[in-house]
């Protein structure tokens, strides 16, 4: 609109008429009015953007719920570096430029030649495209500003996952052993839930409640990693006990949504499983059982205080114990519960099918609650940004006739 009603207002003004004139002096002062207050924005915002930016990364000095993403934290070290950079590259290239202009002759009259051209119009579009390089900068930092409430909901199943740790579990048919397979199985398990609470039980003679039914799938990871053979000291492989320990941790207000993983070689030689298994049914969990191991049986290897192997187990006769794994024990507590059994693999897809199942199972509201998040205000630093492109393009480097 200025630059359409500088033309109308550089016509002879024979050709005009009143109204012509008058609405195009209107347009004229509308656009510088609206020009000075965009221009006046962008220098308060480049001039607060820097005060906040340099004094919060250089000085640390907080500026209420401001912040910059912390995973492209790197990107501050960056513009300090690109920035001063550009700066340099113009002082020397306009520098340079006058150097090779005095080489054709005096430089007062190469002045007078060239006095169209404007220098401080090449100098303040230098200054734009610095600005604009230090905005973009700056929005990929991704600057958050203020909190809002939001509320999360989460619908699941409690899920237990009892995992044996006797030392029949360090065997070694399955590499590197047992025991380190299950972990990586249940590490795995976590990582595909989606709103489920997730408990752990160790068991070897007696169980024991490494981890309570928690939506903290970080936490249960920790105490997942924690797991060994000599967190329980008393030797065997209770799978009745667990069972009974993880029917305990449920609600026992429900009679669904409680599913229990247990994981293990199946040799139970303290009570009978089954029993449990049933009283599990009664209170409403399911079963799912994963069984690892050789069914032909392998020695359970013994470690020395610096972890070299000693050699293996054995009884009081001398000779070495075997640990086989008892699928047909797995397979009749899963079905006591309406579950199933799955031997542990590689590919591990016994895990997709345990988890099939259990998204299919019906669903509760299991915890609801309130946070605060801060809002990404990087759109209102690339809208900024925007304009100065403009604007520098806008700029022209010659020298115009006043009109007003």
């Amino acid at each position: 609109g200025w630059m359409v009603s500088r033309e109308i207002l550089a016509e002879p003004e024979k050709n005009l008429t009143g109204w012509h004139r008058g609405l195009a002096f209107f347009s004229k002062v509308v656009c510088s009015f609206l020009a000075i207050v965009l221009i006046s924005l962008q220098v308060f915002f480049l001039i607060g953007t820097i005060i906040v930016y340099w004094g919060s990364t250089l000085f640390g000095i907080s500026f209420g719920n401001l912040r910059f993403y912390r995973e492209n934290s790197f990107l501050l070290a960056l513009s300090h570096l690109v920035v001063p950079l550009l700066i340099a590259f113009f002082v020397f290239a306009f520098r340079r430029k006058k150097q090779i202009l005095a080489r054709f002759g005096n430089m007062k009259l190469l002045e007078a030649l060239s006095s169209s051209v404007n220098p401080f119009a090449q100098r303040l579009k230098a200054v734009i495209l610095i600005c604009v390089a230090f905005y973009m900068i700056l929005a990929w930092t991704r600057p958050q500003l203020g909190t809002k409430m939001e509320s999360v909901k989460r619908e699941g199943v409690d899920i237990m996952v009892a995992l044996d740790v006797s030392y029949s579990m360090m065997a070694e048919d399955i590499a590197p052993n047992r025991l380190e397979k299950a972990k990586h199985e249940v590490e795995s398990l976590i990582d595909r839930l989606q709103g489920d609470r997730i408990g752990l039980i160790a068991f070897a003679g007696v169980p024991f409640v490494q981890c309570p039914l928690t939506l903290d799938y970080g936490a249960a990871k920790i105490f997942l990693d924690i797991i060994s053979p000599d967190l329980i000291p008393e030797p065997g492989t209770a799978m009745g006990a667990a069972i009974d320990k993880a029917v305990e941790t449920f609600d026992q207000n429900e009679r669904q949504h409680k599913v229990l993983i247990l994981i293990t070689d199946g040799e139970d030689h303290e009570a009978d499983p089954l029993e449990s298994a049933k009283k599990a049914a009664e209170t409403g969990v399911v079963i799912y059982t994963v069984g690892l191991g050789n069914p032909a049986g392998v020695p359970i290897p013994q470690y020395g205080p610096n972890g070299g192997l000693q050699g293996f187990k054995k009884d009081r006769s001398g000779k070495e114990v075997v640990t086989k794994l008892d699928e047909v024990t797995l397979e009749k507590i899963a079905l006591q519960t309406d579950g199933k059994h799955y031997t542990a693999t590689a590919g591990e897809v016994e895990l997709d099918k345990i988890y099939d199942e259990i998204s299919q199972m019906e669903k509760k509201e299991l915890g609801s609650k309130k946070f605060s998040q801060y809002e990404d205000r990087f759109q209102y630093v690339l809208v900024f940004a925007l304009f100065l492109l403009i604007a520098e393009v806008f700029i022209p480097e010659r020298k115009t006739k006043r009109i007003w």
